[in-house]
């Protein structure tokens, strides 16, 4: 989906919503953070879920902001996760081929789709909690839904779409694979487990929102590197089969799948002191630092 403006059309004011220290609704724009409630004449509230579910009401605020002064200056440590409170989180399982294949998977006909509990979530530099001996880290592209629905068509699902934001699919694995069939889901739904930010940015923001440049470093050493045009079920995909299934509303996140590289693959995991930093194309970068747990 390249979009490729004619000369004469005025296109939107694209948009960075994130979420400030005390949970209210922030606009970035580019080292300025603008309190959403206060720059909108208060059409806006505070709560960024509001504002997620009126994502197009956003572009004409993020036009405003030409020449007004921001409340702050921009700082990912002040910021929380984009989406705080959102009913449904989905994962999938293999979505890039060179994953599966590490993972001595077949690739799947179907998208596997896993669900990591609300409370996970974290911020872009929150700290993620070592729980277990194989903790490990899956960099992601994370959808956010803005316009809900059921039976959304593949060709219809980017309108759905408020933006799009990065996000680390931890994961203990000794948990995730425990049992008969094994419980992905709480393997993944460690508290801390779900860094996601810096901001939610607006799907306009991209030239081709298909295909987005993904990495991860640990420790300053690189360890995953792809383009999100190689999802084996892309993002629209993504849309229409779970959609096809359960309703989506404003603020569901889908975390699409992560590319090869992650530590189950080498037997190397995460350890208190580590640093996780994640990057995506036109989004920004999540610092994450490792931490032993509580008591």
């Amino acid at each position: 989906m390249i979009r490729h403006w004619p000369a004469s059309y005025h296109a939107p004011v694209t948009f960075q919503l994130a979420c400030g220290p005390d949970g209210r609704a922030v606009l970035v724009d580019g080292d300025g953070v603008h309190d959403l409630e206060r720059v909108s004449d208060r059409a806006f509230g505070s709560d960024p879920m509001e504002a997620l579910a009126r994502h197009r009401d956003l572009h004409a605020v993020a036009e405003g902001l030409a020449g007004t002064e921001p409340d702050t200056e921009f700082d990912v440590a002040k910021l929380g996760p984009p989406v705080p409170r959102p009913q449904k989180v989905f994962g999938i399982g293999l979505n890039y081929k060179d994953h599966a294949a590490e993972s001595n998977n077949e690739i799947p006909d179907a998208p596997l789709i896993f669900t990591k509990f609300p409370s996970c979530l974290n911020g872009p530099a929150g700290d993620v909690i070592v729980w277990g001996p194989t903790t490990d880290w899956e960099a992601e592209l994370v959808v956010v839904i803005g316009t809900g629905g059921r039976g959304i068509g593949g060709a219809d699902a980017w309108d759905h779409i408020a933006g799009l934001t990065c996000g680390q699919d931890i994961s203990e694995r000794r948990t995730q694979r425990a049992g008969k069939p094994p419980q992905f889901s709480m393997g993944k739904s460690y508290d801390s487990f779900g860094p996601t930010g810096p901001a939610v940015v607006s799907v306009d923001s991209f030239d081709d929102p298909d295909d987005l440049e993904i990495s991860c470093w640990v420790n300053d050493e690189r360890k995953q590197h792809a383009r999100t045009s190689l999802l084996i079920f892309s993002v629209p995909e993504l849309v229409a089969f779970i959609s096809g299934i359960t309703t989506l509303v404003p603020g569901d996140m889908i975390f699409t799948g992560t590319p090869a590289g992650v530590g189950a693959a080498a037997g190397t995991f995460l350890s208190p002191g580590d640093v996780v930093r994640t990057t995506i194309e036109g989004i920004g970068t999540m610092t994450n630092n490792c931490v032993a747990p509580p008591g």
